[in-house]
């Protein structure tokens, strides 16, 4: 069976990478802007600057996650990808929208909180995955 890299997974790669900058540029220029407004604390510039940071690492991880599998098919290299997919949701996404819920207008966010938390447990569990995905491979030389 020949080993192929479904599209869809360096499309997701590349989306989520593009959201990553684009936030990073909202984030350096636009949000920056709003810090003597007040609803933009300088805090809360760096929490939605940390979600764009974990964004991008992990879509690099995820980038990595992709070759591991084409060099070597592993489930747990699939497992990975998808808790980093998941945690770049719950963790970078809750924190976008926890760090500009006062700017928004949009306080009800707040119930976001306890999201980012299991975001973090995804990314760590990701890291483990990959982990068991070598200590499960037969190869001997990578």
């Amino acid at each position: 069976m020949e080993n192929t890299i479904p599209k869809y997974k360096l499309i997701v790669i590349g989306l989520l990478g593009a959201i990553a900058v684009s936030l990073g540029a909202l984030g350096a220029h636009f949000l920056k802007s709003k810090l003597e407004t007040g609803l933009i604390t300088p805090d809360l510039l760096n929490g939605f600057d940390t979600g764009v940071k974990y964004q991008m690492y992990h879509v690099l991880g995820m980038l990595l996650l992709v070759i591991l599998t084409k060099l070597n098919p592993n489930k747990f290299f699939g497992w990975a990808y998808a808790l980093f997919f998941w945690g770049i949701i719950l963790f970078s996404g809750s924190l976008y929208f926890l760090c500009t819920r006062h700017l928004l207008g949009m306080e009800w966010l707040k119930f976001l909180g306890p999201i980012t938390p299991l975001g973090g447990i995804c990314f760590v569990l990701g890291w483990l995955c990959l982990c068991l995905a070598m200590l499960k491979t037969d190869k001997k030389d990578w």
